[in-house]
């Protein structure tokens, strides 16, 4: 079947469907019968929300249902990652930076540094955080890779507005995950857990009572493994159970990602700031570097780019950050690689047996990317 072909076939979303993304991405009711749930909010039936969601899914709008896991307190180490390549050879690297298990989202941008990843190492890796960067740079022949993590974090909430209108330059409370508010971190999962976390991250299947089979698998009944749940989301392992959307699919076809050389002494109120309007889904201070001078990093979702460029426009007026060197738009232009996470599998064992024996490393497979 062409793209076109694909395109034509793939749902149009109406107002209903449009309420139903926005209520899954918000996140289920952790109760045996979550679609009922969201179908009295909605004022539908039960069945029209599954089988709505199974369309919407199907079209490739809705990419999975599934437990949104905190890597951190899971015990996992993350950064984003920038990449330099030379255009011939970038689809080859993405290819193998891709088939690190823990590489769940990966992207060429419109940037010197043009290709973007997020990566994570297990708990008991054995090469590290740094270590498994710098395999990726000799694996790859990077130009030039950075690391860089996340020193402050200012907003995440990673949930497209399907109904909301043009509002660009809207300006609301700036939201900080659980995690934040910590004094201490929880104690790590136990064995018991990582086995039900292994289970739950799997799709949710669409029927009335969707955590029974989950259950069955874990081989547990379903009042345990929503009270696993329930702890799950107080102790900071699970954000929320919730839905992610393909941006492109969903109707947000600018995804741009504003960078801002910001002075060092007003990073604390110009990053709350930035946080604050609409569009904006994430907003972190990063480290800096010779060849990459930017320090804040906001992520603008938006239907296009006059309306993503309105919000960074709007931003600079906020903050006073208005001189061309100020910031620079880097907008994704090729998917190679979007999932979720999935957290204590064996994967992460074999990539690192294989860069620590020298053999080659695995590669994706990106067929059906955008």
């Amino acid at each position: 079947m062409s793209t076109e072909q694909q395109a034509a076939r793939r749902p149009r979303p109406d107002d209903v469907d449009r309420a139903l993304l926005d209520a899954l991405q918000a996140g289920l009711t952790l109760s045996e019968t979550p679609f009922a749930e969201v179908a009295k909010q909605l004022d539908i039936p039960e069945d029209e929300v599954i089988a709505r969601t199974a369309r919407l899914r199907e079209g490739g709008i809705v990419r999975q249902i599934s437990p949104i896991f905190d890597t951190r307190t899971l015990g996992y180490r993350s950064s984003l990652v920038a990449a330099k390549y030379p255009q011939e050879r970038l689809f080859d690297a993405a290819d193998l930076v891709s088939g690190h298990p823990g590489v769940s989202h990966n992207y060429r941008r419109t940037h010197d540094f043009n290709l973007w990843f997020t990566v994570a190492v297990a708990p008991d890796s054995q090469l590290g955080l740094e270590r498994t960067v710098d395999i990726l740079a000799e694996a790859t022949e990077a130009e030039s890779m950075r690391l860089l993590p996340t020193l402050d974090l200012y907003k995440i909430a990673v949930q497209l507005d399907m109904r909301g209108g043009d509002e660009r330059d809207k300006k609301e409370s700036p939201g900080r995950e659980p995690e934040d508010r910590r004094s201490e971190p929880p104690p790590p999962p136990d064995e018991a857990d990582r086995h039900l976390i292994r289970v739950l991250q799997g799709d949710l299947p669409l029927v009335s009572q969707p955590f029974a089979p989950m259950a069955e698998a874990a081989g547990t009944d379903v009042v345990t493994l929503l009270d696993a749940l329930a702890r799950f989301q107080e102790q900071g392992f699970m954000r929320r159970f919730a839905a992610i959307l393909n941006h492109r699919r969903a109707g947000f076809g600018a995804n741009g990602m504003a960078v801002w050389r910001a002075p060092e002494d007003q990073l604390d109120e110009l990053g709350p700031r930035m946080a604050a309007f609409r569009h904006v889904s994430h907003c972190y201070r990063r480290p800096t570097y010779p060849d990459w001078p930017y320090s804040v990093f906001t992520m603008v979702h938006a239907r296009d780019r006059e309306q993503c460029e309105a919000t960074i426009e709007a931003i600079a007026t906020e903050t006073g950050l208005t001189e061309p060197d100020d910031r620079a738009i880097l907008y994704s232009t090729y998917e190679f690689k979007k999932i979720r996470l999935e957290y204590f599998t064996p994967e992460y064992e074999r990539w690192e047996q294989a860069a620590l024996a020298g053999n080659p490393l695995p590669r994706w497979n990106r067929s059906g990317s955008e």
